[in-house]
């Protein structure tokens, strides 16, 4: 089962760039699976020190997003590490989103990146700006993005 689940992962990269309707089903779940956790993990890479509570503030994000066992959490963060090593931009990740999921799971995206920030009780500018930067990218509103980032500095207090 690990084996399919790398060789599954592995074409996901390569799946980032097809057209829409162009994937099966599963492609395309986890495509943006990927895309989703490419963000996520940016977030995490803003600050140069990596932080465990910002790993464990990913895996729990996409864990609730979507319904994934640890092996294949961890599958995906780690692709998502080596993808976001070779992006240039956002815009390739934000695309699929845009095309794919509805106005209130993009928020739920960017909440998502605000809990990854919050989770070292540090807000750090380049956390900041990579997430105000997703959330343009996503055409979420301003008043939407300063909804999220409240939300989840709320569930981060407890």
């Amino acid at each position: 089962m690990l084996r399919n689940l790398k060789d599954l992962f592995d074409n996901l990269t390569a799946n980032l760039i097809a057209p829409p309707g162009a994937q099966g089903p599963a492609e395309e779940a986890h495509t943006l699976q990927l895309a989703t956790a490419v963000l996520l993990v940016e977030v995490m890479r803003a600050e140069p020190a990596l932080q465990d509570s910002e790993r464990d503030a990913v895996l729990a994000a996409l864990r609730r997003k979507f319904a994934l066992h640890d092996d294949e959490l961890q599958r995906l963060i780690e692709l998502a590490h080596d993808t976001a090593h070779t992006a240039y931009d956002y815009q390739r990740f934000t695309r699929l989103l845009n095309e794919r999921f509805s106005q209130e799971q993009k928020i739920a995206v960017v909440e998502a990146m605000w809990e990854v920030a919050f989770a070292d009780d540090h807000l750090d500018a380049h956390e900041h700006h990579v997430i105000s930067k997703v959330a343009g990218l996503l055409h979420v509103t301003h008043g939407e993005y300063i909804a999220a980032k409240l939300h989840a500095q709320a569930a981060m207090k407890g």
